[in-house]
């Protein structure tokens, strides 16, 4: 039996977001609006100083006070330091990241000295302010290249001139030998700014340890909460996987801030099984500018060389990337894979040198933020070539056209180690840009200004860019360091009234994922949109998945989702030839009739 008529697809509709309602009436679900009988609450005291050596700690006087249930530092917490999953690949990597508190050495504004446990956030606060930190200051060093001098502050004993790794890719000799060959060569230091994660809803979490049973459940508001509990059970809190349960409520935004694992989540669970009680910690607005994982910071010198006619030739780059006081969880591949090996963009550069020295600094930890790499990336090569086009007096256009990768020379290697570019027309697209912007109308009123002395002068400026993303289980992005397999799962169950429940590793934070998924599952499976269920961000229900960042949402958890729909459709073949008494070959499926 075949279908009549097929339904509408659902994919490339405008639909209202179906997660929109409770989220603008108020209904949403965060860390803040999740109360547990007999809950604590923990406030963390914070150095206010960069770099220092811890004296004295007092506590008595914060033990004291009214409501407190306990007061503990760094050398009360037994947890080893948290691991860093993605160390930049093939070179030595200098290793240090943090511990819960700091014992004896504080290293940036914002480091976790003690912790304050009270019935309330209220009376959790006046404890902290009542305890008693002696400190003996140090020199303080926040620049991601003076780090690296002789006579610099140190920060770790085993990183000799604050330097965590250094790292290349591509061919410094021939790229020097063009360099020295080339018509014209143009240097430049350009800096690419820190930037401070700034989501809605700050960081926050809680966690209820049953003594009975030796399982923690976790209430986190992170991206990837599968991932969270591997690394929570394997290198932290030394338990089995099985016993942590991660749910992540809804996620008031990210920007890839709330990928990373971070001590508080550590603390919640040791302080949970040693006091008994459920604990929440939630991060303040001012917490969240020092705490949180923060982005960018590099030092660039760039030299670019170009033949007359604005062919660039070669480009080197030497980037100081600043990672902060310590290595958060995938901090050493941010500006290695993915910005070291994406410099070339869409340009043919047959010559191309990247040598990233990774630092420490008294500064807040550096990782992958709003593009992670990429965007940093882009910056380089983009300024390279308007630099060339200055030089040499040339419209900044035409010399991005002259080194734009052709059309016909795909699939194309960039020699710097990134994965080979499949397909592409640059030209195509500028061209297209062009005509929308009328470029030659928007030239013409930029000069009539300019001549004129008279309103606001009109800048005119163009980035092209290429994109890693949608990150994979590739052999590649296994031999560039990444500690993990970032495959994806989805489980899909029909039940027996025709309704559709789907579960996903993936974690949504304000992409609508709950609607782009059901529209995927109501075209695959032929079921009402309105008859489908789309959950995620809970380890116990959903199947393994390694989160929501670098646009892999849809390309990877989304056809895991697709795969699913195969296999049910498969299953329901099966069953249509029994009831049809036919074979299975002589089925034929559409829009959700057999």
């Amino acid at each position: 039996m075949v279908a009549t008529a097929e339904k509408q697809k659902m994919i490339g509709q405008r639909l209202k977001r179906r997660e929109d309602p409770r989220f603008i009436t108020g209904q949403g679900r965060y860390i803040e609006d999740i109360v547990l009988p007999g809950m604590l609450h923990a406030v963390i005291l914070r150095s206010p100083y960069a770099h220092a050596r811890i004296s004295s700690i007092d506590t008595s006087a914060a033990a004291a006070m009214p409501g407190v249930v306990a007061v503990f530092t760094g050398h009360d917490i037994d947890l080893p330091a948290l691991p860093c999953a993605w160390q930049a690949a093939g070179v030595p990597n200098n290793v240090n990241t943090p511990t819960v508190l700091a014992k004896d050495e504080v290293h940036w504004i914002g480091d976790p000295v003690a912790v304050a446990v009270a019935a309330t956030v209220g009376e959790a606060r006046d404890a902290v302010d009542a305890i008693d930190v002696q400190y003996e200051t140090l020199p303080v060093v926040i620049d991601a290249e003076a780090t690296t001098h002789d006579g610099a502050p140190q920060l770790h004993e085993n990183a000799p001139n604050n330097v965590a790794f250094d790292w290349t890719c591509g061919n410094q000799e021939s790229t020097d030998a063009a360099l020295g060959q080339a018509e014209v060569v143009v240097r430049q230091r350009v800096r690419n700014q820190r930037l401070i994660a700034t989501p809605i809803e700050t960081r926050g979490g809680i966690c209820q340890f049953n003594s009975g049973t030796d399982e923690f459940t976790f209430w986190l508001n992170v991206q990837a909460p599968h991932v969270h509990r591997l690394v929570l059970a394997a290198f932290v809190l030394g338990v089995p996987e099985q016993n942590i349960r991660v749910i992540a409520p809804d996620i008031g935004g990210a920007f890839g801030s709330k990928i990373f694992m971070y001590t508080e989540h550590a603390m919640l669970g040791w302080l949970s099984r040693k006091l008994g009680r459920p604990v929440k910690w939630t991060e303040t607005r001012a917490e969240c500018s020092v705490a949180t994982a923060q982005g960018r910071d590099h030092v660039t010198d760039i030299a670019v060389g170009a033949t007359r006619d604005g062919t660039v030739t070669a480009l080197k780059v030497k980037t100081w990337a600043n990672l902060g006081a310590y290595l958060s969880t995938v901090a050493g591949g941010i500006p290695t894979t993915l910005y070291g090996r994406m410099v070339a963009g869409p340009y043919k550069i047959p010559n191309i040198f990247v040598d990233v020295i990774g630092t420490y600094t008294n500064t807040a930890l550096v990782d992958a933020y709003r593009g992670a790499g990429r965007p940093e990336a882009t910056y380089v090569v983009e300024r390279a070539m308007d630099l060339v086009a200055d030089e040499l007096g040339l419209d900044p256009v035409e010399v991005r056209r002259r080194n734009f990768i052709p059309a016909d020379a795909f699939p194309y290697d960039t020699g710097i180690g990134m994965l080979p570019y499949d397909s592409g027309d640059y030209e195509k697209a500028l061209d297209k840009a062009l005509e929308m912007l009328d470029y030659d109308s928007l030239l013409a009123e930029q000069q009539l200004r300019r001549a004129s002395g008279h309103g606001k002068h009109l800048g005119v400026g163009f980035s092209t860019y290429v994109e890693t993303c949608g990150l994979a289980p590739t052999a590649w992005i296994t031999g560039q360091g990444w500690g993990a397999g970032l495959f994806e799962s989805a489980n899909i169950k029909v039940h027996l009234t025709g309704k559709v429940v789907v579960t996903t590793g993936s974690m949504p934070h304000g992409q609508g994922h709950e609607t782009t998924y059901a529209q995927v599952v109501a075209d695959k499976l032929g079921v009402p949109y309105d008859d489908i269920q789309v959950k995620f961000g809970d380890t116990l229900a959903a199947p393994m998945g390694y989160g929501s960042y670098g646009s892999r949402s849809l390309a990877v958890g989304g056809e895991a989702i697709v795969r699913c729909t195969t296999k049910i459709v498969d299953k329901g073949r099966k069953l249509a030839a029994h009831l049809l008494e036919v074979g299975e070959d002589d089925i034929e499926f559409n829009s959700g009739t057999f």
